[in-house]
């Protein structure tokens, strides 16, 4: 199967479970949509966790994650998918984490997510190197 982004017009591969890949890509479209997907108890496993004690729990937390990620990159953050595989259990998204600021990145990214009863229900964070990426954003 393959899916036009409407953000890019190129397209995005994607195989296995229909549903859960058109779910995975209209969330990348923009992540405030997770309101919509996700189950009010979803778990994020953000990039560069040291322990448990790291992971976001709940939605409301969730969001606020991915906002100051947004915040962080002035409104510029693009995740510009290129594939999305799942089964009716999992997920995969792969493609290239873009922004503009406050310097421009290019990173490959594997968003990884389970799904329960349709809704996702947990989420773990991997750009290609986190440490780069943090290095990035922190510039002025």
């Amino acid at each position: 199967m393959t899916s036009t982004s409407p953000t890019t017009g190129r397209n995005v591969t994607m195989t296995g479970h229909r549903k859960n890949c058109e779910t995975l890509c209209y969330v990348y479209q923009d992540f405030e949509r997770l309101a919509e997907t996700s189950a009010d108890d979803i778990v994020l496993h953000p990039a560069g966790r040291t322990s448990t004690a790291d992971d976001v729990h709940g939605l409301p937390h969730v969001l606020l994650h991915e906002r100051n990620l947004l915040a962080a990159t002035g409104g510029t953050l693009f995740m510009d998918v290129q594939h999305v595989s799942a089964t009716a259990s999992f997920g995969a998204v792969l493609g290239m984490l873009r922004a503009q600021a406050p310097t421009t990145v290019a990173m490959p990214f594997c968003g990884l997510w389970r799904f329960a009863d349709g809704r996702l229900v947990e989420h773990w964070e991997n750009p290609y190197s986190f440490a780069d990426l943090s290095r990035q954003l922190a510039q002025h």
